[in-house]
Formats: structure tokens, C-alpha cells, sequence
């Protein structure tokens, strides 16, 4: 890491240029690129898209440099998002069965209790454990890691405010922009988040005690995961939902309509068709003003605390764009082409700061074929292949069409169900909430969409976005072995019943 403290671009430039020689003589193959020497490729964000790319360019041979401001790479995923909550949420689901699950297995326990501190330890171990696996994988890579804030000087010429103090500039052939997303703030205004009795999913990952009461706006993907841990937690979990149905974008609504009611005999509560119009704090709770969304008499909840989930927004504050000319959306998304490629030439974009779902996974593919545009002029991302997945149990995932798209474009579809309630292997684990649902193209059999609520569904769904990549229908998957007893067992026969019959049920 280069510190080169703040003085005019002259001496900056006279400093920048004595401290690379000094860089270049200790490692040569790690210096920090000089206009003469430029980067290949410099990654903006150190998130899943970020890393991937930056990964993948030195992979290529390319001289990389990934430039990250907080710190410690994974961006938000990693850090305060997918990684953390996924350890919360199995770790809740485990404190919640042992007290109320494991007597009819034939297990008898007393003086279970809750050790938060050492909860919150276990999630943020398993966060320092693999950002920390990021820095080992850049290191045996080659790719340089600045710790830092970038701004655009020119298109290929960037500024760094070093996280140490100082700053530099680095030179590049090609900018990949990946700073991903932050908490979008509740619309108007009218809340604001204090990350202590009304917070966003950051707050809500690192909360101190259990709350009596909490209150979750929005019943989508993240409210849904953090009601989930704290209700397990033993806290009174009331989610208020704008639209009619839960699960956010995507969801099948004849699963979405399952997924409520399997939630609500858990002991979630749910006000959907309801508007939240503000949220007060006032003798240590905090006061919650609703509405129907349509309009209509005003009514009021009381909560310890309030999680606002109501979405995310890109992040570019501070990139400089405007000065470069790079083209924003009303939305503050950049604009790309189907290669990735902003409105300036050289300077590309990929992950949650643009276009498509916000998911960790849908960047990782873009920061590869990004790279591959780069490198080769051709890349692939199937954007009608790209999975969600809600990680509460059951969990629910998909990935594809649902009934509802399929019947607003007049497409013609068959549909194939089979419920976990039979099959064996649900059975055995006395796990059987949930079925699996296809929905193929009645023609030809292809498969359009899948869905599934149900145990291990996340990593079921894998077997779907293969199914949707190379075009198979639901024959082919049928005809398929699968091994006996599995879960994966009710996807078989699912496929089964789109084109024909299932066997058991």
C-alpha cells in the first residue's frame, strides 16, 4: 500500500512515481501501475462482483488492482448481508428446534437458553473468517488490493483516498465499476433509521437483547430472514406489507400464499395492503402509524424495535461519474449495454449499481463475463437462469417464470406439483412442510419455471437453473435417476407430473 501524503498533483506525482520504483524493486509483479505501466483491468468494489472479476482478470494475465473503501473485502454480502444472516438464521433454527422439535425425535433436553453474545460471536467469526479468505485468494492471484475511496480524474485514470491518509492515482486500460448497493431509506423520509430501535438489516444482524416487540416494513427477501431469527429468538414479530402478498419480486404467488401461512403458524404476524406512514420513538418504544393501502382509518403499532426493509439502492456517491460522463438512470443505476459497457468508452459495470435483481450471485456472473469481454470479446450471463432464495425454513427458492407471468403473456403451460409430505426422505427427517412446482411449456415440454418451498430448497434449485440453461423439459429430468431416498426425489417427481404422472402421490 502506497501512503503518499496530500500536496500539490506535482509533488503527488514526483512521490507516486519514487514510491512505485521502491514497490516495483521489492516485488516487481506487485507494484501499483504508473501511466507508462498501466493496470489491465481496476475493479471499483471489493464485493461479490468485485473480487469475482478482479479474480478472474489475473486469472486471464491480466495486471489487476481492486480498489475497496471499507475495508475488508465481500462488500455487503460478506460483511453485514448474505453471510452473517445466513449464520443467524442456522443458528436460531437450531436453538429453536432444540426447544421445541427434538422431544418428538426421541430427544429429551432441559436448560436450553440463549447465549446471544456468543451467537452474534459465531456470525461475526464465520464474516471475518472468509473476508479474511478473499485477501489470501488476491495474494495468490496477484491482484492488488487498495484500501480506499475512487473518483474518477479521466477514463482510465482514477483517484484514491487512501483508507491510511494520502492518496494516489492509478492508470487503467479498463475500470470495471461494482460498488453494489446500500439500504434504500424509507420513502419520504418520514423514518429514520438510528441502527438501534429502528434499523435497517445492518442494525437488525447486530441487535444486543431480543426484542418484545419488533415490527418489520416490508415482506420482501430481508425482512422475511431477520423476522425469522428474532421471532425463533422469542420475539413477537409483526410484518407490515404494502402489496398483497409476501416475498418480494419474482415469487410464485400460489407459493408466496403457502410460504404466509407456514410463516404465520410459526407466529409471524402479517398486515399486508398496508401503508406505513411514519414510525416515532417515544419512552423507550417506538410508535407506528398505518394505514390501509388504499387509504382509510389510521391505526397505530407498538414495537422495541422497527426494521425498515423496504429495498436498496445503487451506490455511486463519490465516483465522480459526471466528470467522465459515465449515463445514470432516474433510478441512479448505470446504464450498460448488453456487454457491460457504460456510456464511456473502457469503463464497463456490473452487480447491484445497475440493471437486474440485486443478488450476490447474478454479480459474480457479470464480474466474470465482464472479464471475458475484456479478455476474449465474448462473455454469457442467462438472465432468465438466475435463482432467489429466501433462507427460512422452509426455505424457499426459484428461478424462471411464474403462473402469473405465464398467464399475462397468453403462454400456454402445464404445471407439475409434488409435496414434500411424500416423499421418503421428508418423511424420515419429520420435515415434510412444502411442495416442489414446475411449470414447462405445454408444446414442448420445456421447462419455463420452478419453485420450491420446502427443506434444503436452496441447493434444490441448482438442479433447476441447469434444467433452464440447457433447455431441458421435464422428461428429461424425470427420466433422470435420482438417488433413493433424497429430497431432491420430490424435483423428479415433480417433472413427472408436468408431462405425465408422479409415482407416489
Amino acid at each position: 500500500m502506497l501512503h503518499v501524503q496530500r500536496s500539490s498533483q506535482r509533488v503527488v506525482a514526483r512521490r507516486f512515481r519514487h514510491a512505485t520504483l521502491q514497490a516495483a524493486r521489492r516485488n516487481p509483479s506487485r507494484g501499483l501501475a504508473t501511466p507508462s505501466d498501466p493496470y489491465d483491468a481496476v475493479i471499483i468494489g471489493g464485493g461479490p462482483g468485485g473480487y469475482v472479476a478482479a479474480i478472474k482478470a489475473a486469472q486471464h494475465g491480466l495486471k489487476t488492482a481492486c480498489i475497496e473503501k471499507r475495508g475488508s473485502l465481500g462488500g455487503t454480502c460478506l460483511n453485514v448481508g448474505c453471510i452473517p444472516s445466513k449464520a443467524m438464521l442456522n443458528n436460531s433454527h437450531m436453538y429453536h428446534q432444540t426447544q421445541h422439535d427434538l422431544k418428538r425425535r426421541g430427544i429429551d433436553v432441559s436448560g436450553v437458553e440463549l447465549n446471544l453474545p456468543q451467537m452474534l460471536k459465531a456470525k461475526d467469526d464465520a464474516v471475518v473468517s472468509l473476508t479474511k479468505g478473499i485477501e489470501v485468494l488476491f495474494r495468490q492471484n496477484k491482484v492488488d488490493y487498495i484500501k480506499g475511496t475512487a473518483s474518477f480524474v479521466s477514463p482510465t485514470r482514477l483517484t484514491v483516498q487512501l483508507n491510511d491518509g494520502g492518496e494516489t492515482e492509478i492508470e487503467a486500460k479498463n475500470i470495471i465499476i461494482a460498488t453494489g448497493s446500500e439500504v434504500a431509506p424509507f420513502p419520504g423520509g418520514a423514518i429514520e433509521i438510528d441502527e438501534e430501535q429502528i434499523v435497517s438489516s445492518t442494525g437488525a444482524l447486530a441487535l444486543q437483547q431480543v426484542p418484545e416487540k419488533m415490527v418489520i416494513i416490508g415482506g420482501g427477501i430481508i425482512g422475511l430472514e431477520m423476522g425469522s431469527v428474532w421471532s425463533r429468538l422469542g420475539a413477537q414479530v409483526t410484518v407490515v406489507e404494502f402489496l398483497g402478498g409476501i416475498g418480494g419480486v419474482g415469487i410464485d404467488e400460489e407459493i408466496a400464499k403457502q410460504f404466509q401461512r407456514t410463516l404465520a403458524k410459526q407466529g409471524i404476524k402479517f398486515m399486508l395492503n398496508t401503508k406505513v406512514l411514519s414510525a416515532d420513538k417515544k419512552d423507550g418504544k417506538v410508535y407506528i402509524k398505518t394505514e390501509a393501502a388504499k387509504g382509510g382509518k389510521e391505526d397505530e403499532l407498538e414495537a422495541d424495535v422497527v426494521l425498515v426493509s423496504v429495498g436498496r439502492r445503487p451506490v455511486t456517491t463519490g465516483l465522480n461519474l459526471e466528470n467522465i460522463g459515465v449515463e445514470v438512470d432516474p433510478k441512479g443505476r448505470i446504464v450498460i449495454d448488453d456487454q457491460f459497457n457504460t456510456s464511456v468508452q473502457g469503463v464497463k459495470c456490473i452487480g447491484d449499481v445497475t440493471f437486474g435483481p440485486m443478488l450476490a450471485h447474478k454479480a459474480e456472473e457479470e464480474g466474470i463475463a465482464a472479464i471475458e469481454y475484456i479478455k476474449t470479446g465474448h462473455g454469457h450471463v442467462n438472465y432468465h437462469a438466475i435463482p432467489s432464495v429466501v433462507y427460512t425454513h422452509p426455505e424457499v427458492a426459484w428461478v424462471g417464470k411464474t403462473e402469473q407471468e405465464l398467464k399475462a403473456s397468453g403462454v400456454q403451460y402445464k404445471i407439475g406439483k409434488f409435496p414434500f409430505a411424500a416423499n421418503s426422505r421428508a418423511k424420515t427427517n419429520l420435515d415434510t412442510e412444502g411442495q416442489v412446482k414446475f411449470l414447462t411449456e405445454k408444446e414442448t415440454d420445456r421447462v419455463l419455471g420452478v419453485h420450491i418451498i420446502g427443506p434444503n430448497a436452496g441447493e434444490m434449485i441448482a438442479e433447476a437453473v441447469l434444467a433452464i440453461e440447457y433447455g431441458a423439459s421435464a422428461e428429461d429430468i424425470a427420466r433422470t435417476t435420482h438417488a433413493h431416498p433424497t429430497l431432491s426425489e420430490a424435483f423428479k417427481e415433480a417433472a413427472m407430473a408436468a408431462y405425465d404422472k408422479p409415482i407416489h402421490f
